[in-house]
């Protein structure tokens, strides 16, 4: 069947690109896919947990299997987008993440749940990057900033799938409510997948032309895109831990119903979806820094709150700011580093800021056995904290931003009017543009010439 859906070959039925309008909605549906997955699974934690036995840093070794899994699999993916085409990868891991899905509900062991973690993380691992690199190529395609809506899809699937996942918890067992969800992902993926293998026929899907010139082409931007991939993770690092240990600290800590406790993530996710919808506004009001610098700190306040109180309103309310605060500035971070070097690019980037995203749980974990969960989860605060530092570690005043479409207003906020940035199309003629990462050396990296205002 799956033969039947995505060929090998590059037939006639795939030479037409698709719609910018419909390979948008494909890929905000595979977005969308990967969040539900995940949240049904971030639901059922806990249940896992009782299933196999295992106690907190048992739990946080199987989590750490998942991280494995996934950021081995994220390098592979970049180079296999480049190919055998980006959205065929995309739809054949999507295809993947699903049906691995009933993987975890399947165990009733330590050592089973560590080996369902690991094949599921490679899924979703391989699904991250195939998605950030088509939603790039998407963004590219219509000129105007679209990932942090994309990722919206994303949160906006995780919230439902926290909240059936917390309904489901009270009435079906995990494997039959897993079983459910990989169902239920590859009937989507039956209509999504011929879409975004369509992507690959269009004239600019393939990996963007040099920035450099030949002589300079092995200087790569490698320092910017792990810097980039490090502001991702430190905000990815709360992400993570709140989707696998959030539960659990509500109904640890606060003594709340299953359902409750699954409204802490259900809540997170809803907040970082409407945050995510209003990214493309907000990045032309107030320019990428200040956003990501203020809702860093806005992320930063909340897990402070939730970490801290005896209250349940108060923690579900630190839950919401957290998501609020940490909505743009994972896709934003990856929405650059796949402009400056493509599917390698987000890559790259992304196998560093999913190193906080699957990493932070077992981290937590380990934490959690020695100083106690509330403490393990304060540590969200401080990696917001240092992903402020880190955007201010970038200097510069060009700043990664579309020009504005036709009938839009560029805004002014507080007296300021945001400089406006053209993304050029891929291919076309570029000047040089200079970004500073600040060290101690004051090292420049100057071969980025993406960038024109």
């Amino acid at each position: 069947m799956v033969i039947s859906v995505f060929p090998r070959a590059r037939t006639a039925a795939v030479r037409t690109p698709p719609s910018l309008d419909r390979l948008r909605l494909a890929v905000a549906v595979l977005f969308g896919l990967d969040g539900f997955v995940f949240g049904s699974w971030a639901a059922r934690v806990p249940d896992v947990s009782v299933a196999t036995g295992a106690g907190h840093t048992a739990l946080g070794v199987a989590l750490l299997c998942l991280s494995l899994g996934a950021l081995v699999c994220m390098q592979a993916t970049g180079v296999l987008c480049r190919r055998i085409g980006t959205g065929r990868v995309a739809a054949l891991a999507g295809v993947a993440a699903s049906g691995c899905a009933v993987l975890p509900g399947l165990t009733t062991s330590v050592a089973g749940l560590c080996a369902a973690l690991l094949v599921f993380g490679a899924a979703t691992g391989a699904v991250n990057v195939a998605a950030n690199s088509v939603g790039v190529q998407v963004e590219g395609r219509a000129g105007r900033p679209l990932l942090s809506g994309l990722h919206a899809a994303f949160s906006a699937g995780g919230l439902l799938g926290a909240l059936v996942g917390g309904l489901a918890s009270a009435a079906v067992g995990v494997g039959l409510h897993l079983a459910l969800v990989a169902v239920l992902g590859l009937a989507v993926m039956a209509w999504a997948g011929p879409v975004l293998v369509g992507a690959d026929a269009a004239p600019d899907a393939t990996e963007p032309l040099p920035l450099v010139t030949p002589a300079d082409r092995a200087a790569r931007p490698t320092a910017v895109l792990v810097l980039l991939g490090a502001v991702a993770g430190a905000t990815a690092y709360g992400e993570g831990a709140l989707s696998d240990w959030g539960a659990l600290h509500l109904r640890e800590q606060l003594s709340a119903a299953p359902a409750l406790a699954a409204a802490g993530y259900a809540g997170f996710s809803s907040a970082m979806a409407v945050g995510r919808l209003a990214g493309g506004r907000l990045v032309l009001a107030v320019g990428e820094r200040r956003l990501l610098v203020g809702g860093a700190l806005v992320a930063a306040a909340g897990a402070l709150a939730a970490v801290t109180t005896s209250s349940l309103p108060v923690a579900l309310g630190g839950f919401v700011l957290v998501g609020l605060g940490l909505a743009n500035v994972f896709p934003l971070a990856i929405a650059r580093a796949g402009a400056l070097g493509g599917p390698s690019g987000v890559a790259l980037s992304t196998t560093v800021g999913y190193t906080g995203l699957l990493g932070g749980p077992p981290v937590i974990g380990f934490l959690a056995e020695h100083a106690g969960l509330p403490a393990a989860l304060g540590t969200v605060a401080l990696a917001a904290v240092l992903a402020a530092v880190l955007v201010c570690g970038i200097d510069g005043e060009s700043i990664r931003r579309p020009a504005l479409p036709a009938g839009w207003a560029q805004p002014v906020l507080f007296g300021r009017r945001p400089v406006a940035v053209v993304l050029r199309p891929m291919g076309a003629a570029v000047r040089p543009a200079v970004t500073r990462v600040r060290s101690g050396a004051g090292t420049y990296v100057r071969d980025l010439q993406l960038l024109e205002v």
